[in-house]
């Protein structure tokens, strides 16, 4: 049986030490924190996920979606909240097509659990990996609690060890190595809506909710507990950004700096959140970060899979999906390969494109929620793209629906999206498009435009 090592117990070392483990491996990971079924996860630097259904796939795949739909709530659409507190809903795609709001902290837990269920598959935490020997296929590790250093041998190592993975840091010594990290302006912040003091939720439990204000947005995911968990993506500096509601040197300025900058700019929201200002000063700040590499494996040795190979930003929701999305090519290619060595590069060099398409898709959504959603002309063209799909499914499916509902290659949607996209400009400067998209004459003049 061969011994295999995976570094880090994240949502996509845990997946992957399942499918491992089912085929037979010894699988050992480490994992630099504590556990966090038995302390508690401290708030501030967390994003809701929402599972799709590349994600499901990887859980059906080593049957455990049944366990994790218990604890996921779905959303079918945005509710996008304007400046006066009015909204507005705009559902994803077909009728009772969701995405599922998902708690990252008790996914992985979740996850843990059912990696140990597993005979062959062991846990260890607060193990710090501090030197890779890829050639030897040995790891350091040191125990942060009692101090010592010890060595572990393994058959293969695998990097889910996140962003700023050790594994990767080891590949860079290679020859022809590429990487590089780019951050953006913005960073973000965790916030809370408590559940409504007689239980439920404040607000519509299924949507996705957004208060898109141009240069920066909040939003909000519910949780199963009534809670929902609110990031507020925002600038570090400029006019309005982090920096300039930390300005002041006297708390209580700051306090009623901050505060009044929510009241203004989100007045729905505030009433929702008694420990707005406690939660915006306690909470950290942190940052996001897209990091691009190649190749993701030494030899027959090491791969690197999720973060690891490929981090981005979170705005199509899609990091842990193409993390799980990791697993199940894997798992396919293992399938169809004998050797390892086949077996990795057969994986990146298939995943790659694939990756590098679905961070370029991620930064373009970000300008969607933040900036586009209110506007008036991107929701008409929505508003047609869902009628052109309802009413021709097998000619066009939206590029939204091709990343979020289906299996389509992350590149083959990125190619038909800009496609898509260079129609869809056609159509909007159909003269009264505004009024006719709904008549028959209307949308035979968008049909010749879209299937010319």
């Amino acid at each position: 049986m061969k011994s295999i090592t995976v570094i880090g117990a994240g949502l996509v070392g845990s997946l992957l030490s399942i499918y491992l483990s089912k085929k037979g491996y010894k699988v050992q990971i480490f994992e630099r924190r504590p556990d966090m079924r038995k302390e508690k996860i401290v708030a501030g630097k967390s994003i809701n996920l929402a599972l799709s259904d590349r994600g499901w796939k990887g859980l059906e795949g080593v049957g455990i979606a049944d366990e994790i739909r218990k604890i996921a709530i779905p959303m079918y659409g945005r509710m996008i909240h304007d400046e006066n507190g009015k909204t507005n809903f705009q559902p994803y795609g077909k009728e009772n097509q969701a995405i599922w709001s998902v708690s990252r902290g008790e996914l992985n837990k979740k996850l843990m659990d059912l990696a140990e269920i597993e005979n062959n598959t062991t846990i260890f935490f607060n193990q710090k990996c501090v030197d890779i020997n890829l050639e030897k296929t040995f790891a350091n590790f040191l125990g942060i609690k009692n101090k010592r250093k010890h060595k572990v041998y393994s058959d293969l190592i695998f990097g889910t060890d996140g962003a700023f993975s050790e594994v990767r840091h080891q590949m860079l010594f290679n020859d022809r190595y590429d990487y590089s990290q780019e951050y953006l302006k913005e960073g973000y912040k965790e916030l809370n809506i408590p559940a409504a003091e007689k239980g439920g939720w404040q607000m519509g439990k299924n949507a996705l909710h957004i208060w898109p204000r141009g240069k920066f947005m909040l939003i909000a995911l519910p949780n199963f507990d009534g809670s929902f968990t609110c990031t507020l993506f925002f600038p570090f500096e400029g006019e309005h950004s982090f920096s300039s509601l930390d300005t002041k040197e006297n708390l209580p300025d700051r306090q009623a700096g901050m505060l009044n900058f929510f009241n203004k700019t989100f007045p729905d929201a505030v009433p929702l959140m008694p420990t707005l200002v406690e939660d915006y000063f306690a909470n950290s700040t942190s940052s996001l970060v897209i990091v691009r590499c190649f190749p993701w494996s030494y030899r027959d040795k090491a791969l690197i899979l999720g973060d690891a190979s490929h981090a981005m930003v979170p705005f199509y929701g899609q990091g842990m999906n193409c993390g799980f999305e990791d697993c199940t090519v894997l798992d396919k290619i293992m399938n169809e390969e004998n050797d390892w060595q086949t077996i990795f590069r057969k994986f990146e060099n298939s995943r790659k494109p694939n990756a590098d398409a679905i961070q370029q898709l991620a930064l373009r959504n970000f300008i969607e929620m933040r900036d586009l959603v209110a506007d008036e002309k991107f929701v008409l063209r929505k508003k047609i793209e869902a009628k052109l799909s309802l009413q021709f499914p097998d000619k066009w499916l939206p590029l939204y629906s091709m990343v979020t509902f289906s299996h389509i290659p992350y590149s083959e949607a990125l190619k038909e999206g800009n496609r898509q996209d260079a129609l869809m400009q056609q159509v909007m400067d159909i003269p009264g498009i505004e009024k006719d998209w709904e008549t028959e004459t209307g949308m035979e003049k968008i049909k010749k435009i879209v299937f010319a």
